[in-house]
C-alpha cells in the first residue's frame, strides 16, 4: 500500500498522526463556519478518534486547555449532542465519547441549533404580537402609527409562517426522513 505524502512537505511519507492532524483541523474549521468554538471542534476531533471513552482530564491534556474551558467545551458538545457522557465511570471521574456517525452528528447538531433559533424568535414574536395588536385596534393610535404596526404584525405572521416550516424542518431532520445513509465499502471509498 502506498503511504500518503506528507501534508506539511509532500515528500516525506505522511504519519498516521498528520493525517488525523489534517481531518481534526478540518472538523474544526467546518463546526467553526457554524457557529461553534474551533477549539470545541478540535475537541470533537480527537474525540472521533479516538478508540476509548475520554476523562476530562485525558482531553485536557490532549487539548491543552484550562479545567474551567475544557467544562465549557464539554456541556457545549454535549448540547450540541456531538459527545456523550456515558454512565460507566473510570476511577470516579466521568467518561465522554464522540458521535463518530456524521449522519448522527449532522442531525444532533444542526437540530439544536435550529431548534434554539426557533424558540427564541417564535417566543419574542408571540410576545409582541399581542401589545403590537392593541396598538393597532387602540383608538388613540394615529394612522400613519397603525399602518407601520400594521407593516410589522404582516412581517411577523410572515416570520411565523417561516418558524412553522422550520420547525417542520428540524422535526424531519430528528426523525432522519431526510437521509438516505449511502452504503459503501470502506475499501472502495479509500480506493477512489
Amino acid at each position: 500500500m502506498k503511504r500518503a505524502s506528507s501534508p506539511d512537505t509532500g515528500d516525506t511519507p505522511a504519519t498516521q498522526e498528520q493525517i488525523r492532524g489534517k481531518i481534526i483541523d478540518a472538523i474544526a474549521q467546518t463546526m467553526d463556519l457554524y457557529g461553534a468554538n474551533y477549539s470545541f471542534g478540535q475537541l470533537y476531533g480527537v474525540m472521533f478518534f479516538e478508540d476509548k471513552p475520554m476523562t476530562l482530564e485525558e482531553m485536557k491534556q490532549h487539548m491543552n486547555m484550562s479545567k474551567s474551558n475544557m467544562s465549557y467545551a464539554v456541556r457545549s458538545l454535549m448540547d450540541s449532542k456531538m459527545i456523550m457522557k456515558l454512565d460507566e465511570k473510570q476511577e470516579r471521574k466521568d467518561l465522554y465519547v464522540a458521535e463518530t456517525d456524521f449522519f448522527q452528528a449532522f442531525q444532533n447538531f444542526f437540530a439544536a441549533k435550529l431548534q434554539r433559533e426557533i424558540d427564541v424568535m417564535l417566543g419574542a414574536i408571540n410576545e409582541v404580537i399581542p401589545p403590537l395588536s392593541e396598538i393597532i385596534l387602540a383608538k388613540e393610535t394615529e394612522e400613519e402609527e397603525r399602518q407601520l404596526c400594521l407593516k410589522d404584525l404582516h412581517k411577523l405572521r410572515h416570520g411565523i409562517d417561516y418558524y412553522s416550516w422550520l420547525q417542520q424542518f428540524v422535526d424531519g431532520l430528528r426523525s432522519g426522513s431526510f437521509f438516505h445513509k449511502p452504503i459503501e465499502d470502506a475499501d472502495d471509498v479509500a480506493t477512489s
